[in-house]
């Protein structure tokens, strides 16, 4: 072996520890943090505490409204996010042609994505709670979340439409579709697991989100579930900040903040399991 070949051998397996030790950090830390949460946070685990309203102030009782609210803000902003995300994402790829409009476009949605989530949070008490007069309420945070991972869903779904080769389009054109007919035929399904990656991003980004709705939708205690769009909830993520910074027990309350956490944890790998196992599915059964 000549000095040459083995110096570019060396450098070869110097990148290949380096890949390796950051996959193995990652690991570490991811693998860290789901111990830490159900080491501390298993024991507070029972159908009572999944079940039952919370009583004294936090301090006993379970998580029940807060786990419905999060899943009617989940639904609501998804049900925002996702038509809006899909149309825009289509139009970008498909009618839009390059012009000093659309280019600058697509980098206001890039930038938009690294906004910090507590200022979607002023737009929706600016816009949504005080303009249109929604309050404090379901209706606000779902808006509010719904706008704040939009920029995820068109980036991800466009992608994924880029990846339809356009030999499907030419196919569909040669047999007298129309443009709308391809794309609703053809590309759409064509491009569905892309657009399910975009789904599970979004799910998991607004189940964990804290600071959107700290103005917006939640409420650190309700003594029932809501009756209407227009009144506040619970949510998960925002009952651990309410436990951890609030109250006057904390003995009391850190561990049940914890068993929120894993609680929390379960539901957002569950639901991603659960997308990735129909993307898979959806995949494998259309091949080209």
């Amino acid at each position: 072996m000549t000095t040459e070949i083995r110096r570019k051998y060396l450098i070869q397996k110097s990148w290949f520890i380096l890949f390796g030790a950051s996959m193995f950090l990652i690991c570490l830390f991811l693998g860290a943090i789901i111990f830490l949460v159900a080491f501390r946070g298993a024991g507070e685990i029972s159908w009572e505490f999944l079940s039952s309203m919370p009583r004294r102030g936090m301090t006993e009782g379970g998580i029940y409204p807060a786990i419905i609210g999060t899943f009617y803000l989940v639904v609501g902003s998804v049900a925002v996010s996702m038509p809006l995300g899909v149309f825009s994402a289509v139009y970008l790829n498909e009618y839009a042609r390059p012009s000093p409009i659309i280019r600058p476009l697509r980098v206001a949605i890039q930038c938009l994505a690294g906004v910090p989530s507590v200022v979607f949070g002023l737009f929706g008490l600016g816009v949504f709670v005080k303009f249109f007069g929604f309050g404090v309420s379901l209706i606000s945070g779902a808006l509010t979340l719904g706008i704040m991972v939009l920029p995820i869903v068109i980036t991800s779904v466009e992608e994924s439409l880029k990846t339809v080769p356009l030999s499907f389009r030419e196919a569909s054109w040669s047999l007298g579709a129309t443009k709308w007919l391809t794309i609703w035929k053809v590309v759409l399904p064509s491009a569905f697991p892309g657009i399910m990656t975009g789904l599970i991003l979004s799910v998991g980004r607004v189940a964990g989100e804290t600071a959107a709705i700290m103005f917006t939708a939640a409420a650190f205690y309700t003594r029932g579930m809501p009756d209407s769009i227009f009144d506040r909830v619970m949510a998960l993520s925002f009952h651990i900040y309410g436990l951890m910074a609030e109250g006057t027990r904390p003995e009391r309350q850190v561990p049940i903040a914890h068993g929120t956490a894993l609680v929390l944890l379960m539901l957002v790998l569950g639901v991603n399991f659960l997308a990735i196992y129909l993307r898979r599915r959806i995949r494998t059964s259309r091949k080209w």
